[in-house]
């Protein structure tokens, strides 16, 4: 039996959901699970808008995981995946207002307000290590 275009995305796209969730980023599915959480979120947390392109291979998640080691960090990690849970992206992007729509992009909340944003065009041309940098520069400031 043939495989879906669904299913062969699901499968395609899994390693760069397991890049993000093995590290302790909670995936948030639904625009029910986005607003639940972001809603309620007490403290520091961190949401990346992951994405199937190169930045986000070579760029993005690479540097939120080395970010993590640092030794002060958000309360909470989620993530949302543009272009494959597009309805708990666009839920997630409200919360990233005045910003567009950008993918992949980072942000660091505080008490349920956005005080960090990382744009796609900040991540296109910087490397894992000056993200990482930036990040750790915010995590600093915002969550210690």
């Amino acid at each position: 039996m043939a495989m879906s275009f669904d299913a062969y995305m699901r499968d395609m796209v899994q390693p760069m959901r397991d890049e993000l969730t093995r590290i302790g980023v909670q995936e948030l599915r639904t625009p029910e699970e986005v607003s639940d959480t972001l809603d309620n979120v007490k403290g520091t947390a961190l949401i990346v808008v992951n994405s199937v392109c190169g930045c986000a291979a070579g760029q993005c998640r690479p540097g939120v995981a080395r970010a993590l080691q640092h030794s002060v960090k958000p309360d909470h990690l989620y993530t949302v995946f543009a272009g494959q849970d597009k309805e708990a992206t666009a839920k997630a992007r409200e919360y990233l207002a005045p910003y567009p729509p950008s993918s992949p992009s980072i942000a660091l909340m505080k008490d349920g307000k956005l005080v960090h944003f990382i744009q796609r065009y900040q991540i296109e041309d910087r490397s894992a290590e000056m993200i990482a940098a930036d990040l750790i520069g915010a995590f600093d400031e915002y969550c210690g």
